[in-house]
């Protein structure tokens, strides 16, 4: 909070710029003593201005900066903040040399200077009280009491009753020159990917499964525990699992994770140990999440039609693992027909291979019956991967995996070298909110929400763009807008971002680029489309990572 004093005539000449800081600083009506300093030369006191008013409330500090005739400008200096009371003085880096020949009081003023001069202490930083500083210098208490009046004449700092000693409002800090990053324009509607309605995140009940987890959790929980993940937890979300996605569920072969990502860089690294070499994806699919994960194994696309992933084109590739959106293909949103999930298993038999489902979506789903996991066909021929990203929020980073015998002490084994386990104390109120049953209320809540979403958007399309059909829409929270033959994918987009629409190209999804689902003349064959030269596909990203 900044303001413009009038005109003092004392203060006409000092040089524009200087710092003045106040030694009151109570009450509408006060006077102030300041003391001015300035870059070029000594410190040097003004004279007295008597009662001024600055119209300020009772207990904000000020600092003063001289301007043009005379006047100042004014900044107020915030109140004490909770938690900067007695016994909460901040700590502070200095380092005196006791070699040196200079005097141990220069050293700790030179040292203060030039960390508010480099801009390691802000403006209206606290510092800490000068008990605090001298025991952690190893010095006298009074040797500092001695160099923060000093600075405060320099007006370095400034000191008021009840807030400890600050750095100066006005203090110059060293402009470092900022690669300023380009600004998207604010968008009014955005239909991205992979995101769920932040703004539906039940913070209550999670505030209150942390309370009541910690509440009851013992002591060694605080420690780093199995890498597998809470015990407490693994439980909990076997039950849920078996419950509600039919899953072969035991806690002992269960990984907890943070995220689909990590999940999935896991599997593939115990796969790899294991002997497999080539990986095969969903194509459309997520290439980047999977590109990422899969860097040190060789990889073949599979076509996605309208029953699901091709089997037949899988078989014909080498491949003796695969991953698989079966409840909710991302991105097309078509569900693993029947006959494809049995003849999908039948090929992890024959091939000796694994499965890695991801369990996308599974739990929004609107006018269709509950899918089981594949994982509950065949549970020794299936990793099992789920998270909490879409039915709570990606900022709660926790995700599992239901392993087979065999693999889940390479994927434990993995996770303990990677970040010797996810958080506890997150595992523990996961786990509450589970046993609470304020979890599955959650779902419930915001699958009405979206629901009612999908309906609007259904009903908007049919009456300004009837030629334009959607699919997707069983399940999950995006749906596929299927353009014209005609269409330019590009320029649909960009129209859009220009009418602050954000919308996302299937194409990006493509192992080809392609704006159109052409089925590649044979399992495994990419053909990158070539950009059109000097366009860049706007807000056509990738799909958010789980």
């Amino acid at each position: 909070m900044t303001g413009i004093v009038a005109g003092v005539p004392s203060l006409v000449g000092l040089p524009l710029g200087t710092r003045l800081a106040s030694h009151t600083g109570y009450g509408p009506v006060c006077t102030l003593s300041l003391i001015a300093s300035h870059e070029g030369g000594e410190a040097c006191v003004c004279d007295l201005i008597g009662p001024f008013d600055v119209s300020q409330p009772r207990g904000l500090g000020f600092a003063f900066t001289v301007v043009a005739g005379g006047a100042l400008t004014v900044s107020l200096i915030p109140p004490q903040r909770r938690g900067e009371g007695p016994g909460s003085s901040p700590d502070l880096l200095l380092v005196t040399d006791r070699e040196s020949p200079e005097p141990l009081r220069s050293q700790v003023e030179r040292r203060l200077r030039e960390a508010i001069r480099a801009g390691r202490l802000h403006s209206g930083e606290r510092l800490p009280s000068s008990r605090s500083l001298a025991r952690g210098l190893g010095v006298s208490r009074g040797l500092v009491q001695e160099c923060y009046p000093q600075l405060q004449a320099q007006g370095y700092l400034v000191t008021r009753a009840g807030s400890g000693t600050r750095v100066a409002v006005y203090t110059p800090v060293p402009q470092l020159p900022v690669k300023r990053a380009t600004m998207r324009p604010a968008l009014l509607a955005d239909f991205q990917w992979g995101v769920p309605d932040l703004r539906s995140f039940p913070m209550a009940d999670w505030l209150l499964a942390m309370r009541e987890s910690a509440r009851s959790a013992s002591v060694s929980a605080l420690a780093y525990g199995d890498a597998r993940g809470s015990a407490v937890l693994r439980e909990v979300l076997a039950g849920y699992l078996r419950r509600v996605r039919a899953c072969v569920a035991d806690p002992a072969r269960m990984v907890v994770c943070s995220g689909y990502a990590q999940g999935l860089g896991l599997a593939l690294h115990a796969l790899a140990r294991s002997g497999v070499r080539t990986v095969a994806y969903e194509d459309p699919g997520a290439p980047a999440t999977t590109r990422s994960a899969v860097a040190r194994a060789g990889m073949a696309s599979v076509p996605v039609d309208e029953r699901g992933i091709d089997v037949e084109a899988l078989a014909a590739t080498d491949a003796r693992a695969v991953v698989v959106t079966p409840a909710h293909q991302w991105p097309t949103g078509v569900v693993l027909a029947p006959e494809r999930r049995l003849a999908l298993v039948d090929w992890a038999v024959h091939r000796d291979a694994v499965i890695i489902e991801d369990d996308y979506d599974a739990e929004f789903r609107y006018d269709r019956d509950p899918v089981g996991t594949l994982q509950g066909l065949a549970p020794d021929r299936v990793i099992s991967s789920g998270t909490v990203s879409k039915s709570l929020a990606p900022a709660v980073r926790l995700g599992w995996l239901l392993c087979p015998p065999g693999l889940d002490a390479l994927v434990a084994e993995h996770k303990h070298l990677s970040d010797r386990g996810s958080p506890t104390l997150d595992q523990l109120a996961l786990a509450t909110l589970i046993e609470s049953g304020r979890y599955d209320r959650h779902p419930r809540r915001v699958r009405t929400r979206y629901a009612a979403r999908r309906t609007t958007l259904v009903e908007a399309l049919a009456a300004h763009a009837p030629g334009v059909a959607v699919t997707g829409l069983a399940a999950g929270f995006h749906a596929v807008a299927h353009l014209g033959p005609n269409a330019d994918e590009w320029a649909v987009v960009t129209a859009a971002r220009e009418r602050s629409v954000g919308l996302y190209g299937m194409s990006t999804c493509r192992t080809s680029g392609a704006t159109t689902s052409a089925r590649p003349a044979r399992p495994g064959f990419r053909e990158r489309e070539s950009p059109r030269p000097g366009r860049r596909r706007p807000g056509g990203g990738r799909p958010a990572p789980r």
